[in-house]
């Protein structure tokens, strides 16, 4: 005889998926801006140095001020550029960097451990992974009790999370300015026509 269900206990059809959440914090995929060549041009200069003057863009660009102040509002209206940050050397403060890889308990919301990690101050990203792990977690700290008790009380405290992997950067290559090298490179392979450059720029302009 069929014993009757307890009380709060759900179906296997009423179970949520262990991966059904992920799709709520990851970022979704966006449909690509279309951008022309000087638009491309443009978001290198300002990967290059994003404190560069709409004046200097405009001597670099042969375009006016006001032309290339309107290429940067349509960029930030359209999600390209999101904003303007400073580049903090991190080792220069004391801290190391290190990767957090983490296996899930079979039939955990990995939203919500993904979440969870996210939340963490030493947590700089965190991405879903093919392999025998579950997630990757980019981390800093500052040394071994830093990492101890960043672990003990704050990721084991987490549930959901059967194993974790710690593993410590050892010697580092210079970042790349990967930014402006990927539009670099996509700048030589695209096929636009040339853009209208509006106002051609002053030859009285000023530094």
């Amino acid at each position: 005889m069929r014993q009757a269900r307890k009380a709060g206990e759900l179906s296997v059809s009423q179970r949520r998926a262990p991966l059904s959440g992920l799709a709520d914090v990851a970022i979704l995929p966006r449909t690509p801006v279309r951008l022309d060549d000087v638009d491309r041009r443009l978001l290198t200069l300002l990967a290059r140095d994003a404190r560069v003057s709409q004046r200097g863009l405009a001597r670099e660009l042969r375009m006016s001020p006001p032309a290339i102040g309107e290429r940067i509002a349509r960029l930030e209206r359209a999600g390209v550029i999101r904003g303007y940050r400073v580049d903090v050397d991190w080792s220069a403060l004391g801290y190391v960097t290190g990767y957090l890889a983490v296996t899930a308990i079979q039939g955990a919301d990995q939203s919500e451990i993904m979440r969870a990690l996210h939340q963490l101050p030493e947590v700089r990203d965190v991405a879903v992974i093919t392999g025998s792990m579950d997630m990757l977690a980019r981390i800093r700290v500052r040394d071994y009790t830093h990492l101890r008790r960043f672990l003990l009380e704050g990721v084991w405290q987490m549930p959901g999370i059967q194993r974790t992997e710690t593993f410590l950067s050892l010697a580092e290559m210079p970042s790349k300015e990967l930014s402006a090298e990927l539009l670099d490179s996509d700048a030589g392979e695209a096929g636009d026509p040339e853009p209208d450059r509006g106002r051609p720029a002053s030859a009285s302009a000023g530094p």
